[in-house]
């Protein structure tokens, strides 16, 4: 070592690359959305982050997104006065007419919100099909999870945790709350569940999983391109004579919300 140079000076700094995306959806303008736009702008100023647009949707113009002074709003952001479900209708649909486009897109999903993703892959079906049935029917038998619980919309919420989680958790590799390393994870989980129902003779497609990984900052996304995909695949083979059953779930590595759609 050169005198006068310091050990940390001397160490070899670690460099991440930037995350690049096209479109981030916010979904909710309130607390939990202000709190991912404020984290959003802190990303982009340590250049973790860019994007060419951020949108919040929000039914409230004067919404506290709307209301963040200047110096915590990321760069291009703007609010889209809309009903959750309506925009997503519109938006998943271009997407869909124009996949290329939206490949770089994502969604930071709101920890409240009801299950938006399969409300749109189950609403593109009944317009693909007018004259199908269309369902979403209780799961035959439920993952095998600490916790888990039946929604009256027939989405099936399911948890490895058993304690009550900080919003802010980004699911590391050491749990925050057991002390421990996290075992465990929804995606390959589900995908293991739907293998077993395949096995015990109820043949069910997928699972098309929408994992909300977190990218930066503790800000978690769900990509686009996983949401179209499912589309495709409920189009491929809900048109057959006997129809399909779809395992459609959004989930991070410790909490999901599950919907068995049944197109007949």
């Amino acid at each position: 070592m050169e005198a006068g140079t310091s050990a940390p000076d001397a160490a070899p700094r670690v460099t991440r690359e930037t995350q690049r995306f096209a479109t981030i959806v916010v979904v909710g303008g309130g607390c939990y959305g202000g709190y991912y736009v404020r984290q959003l702008a802190r990303a982009e100023r340590a250049g973790a982050l860019a994007w060419e647009a951020v949108i919040v949707v929000d039914r409230d113009p004067h919404c506290p997104v709307a209301r963040l002074p200047a110096s915590e709003q990321p760069s291009r952001l703007r609010v889209e006065v809309a009903e959750w479900r309506e925009f997503f209708r519109g938006y998943l649909d271009a997407a869909a007419a124009d996949p290329d486009r939206h490949d770089h897109d994502a969604i930071v999903p709101s920890p409240l919100m009801p299950h938006l993703m399969a409300d749109w892959v189950t609403d593109r079906a009944r317009a693909r099909w007018p004259d199908r049935r269309i369902v979403t029917e209780p799961l035959h038998q439920p993952p095998a999870v600490p916790w888990q619980r039946a929604g009256e919309d027939g989405t099936h919420y399911v948890s490895f945790a058993e304690w009550m989680c900080p919003i802010n958790c980004i699911e590391p590799a050491r749990c925050p709350h057991t002390k421990g390393e996290r075992t465990w994870s929804l995606p390959p989980a589900l995908a293991r569940y739907a293998e077993a129902e395949r096995e015990a003779g109820r043949p069910v497609e997928g699972p098309f999983v929408f994992h909300c990984a977190h990218r930066a900052f503790g800000v978690g996304m769900l990509d686009v391109r996983d949401m179209l995909a499912a589309d495709r695949a409920v189009a491929a083979r809900g048109g057959e004579p006997g129809g399909a059953a779809f395992l459609i779930g959004t989930a991070s590595h410790c909490h999901g919300a599950l919907r068995r759609i049944v197109v007949r």
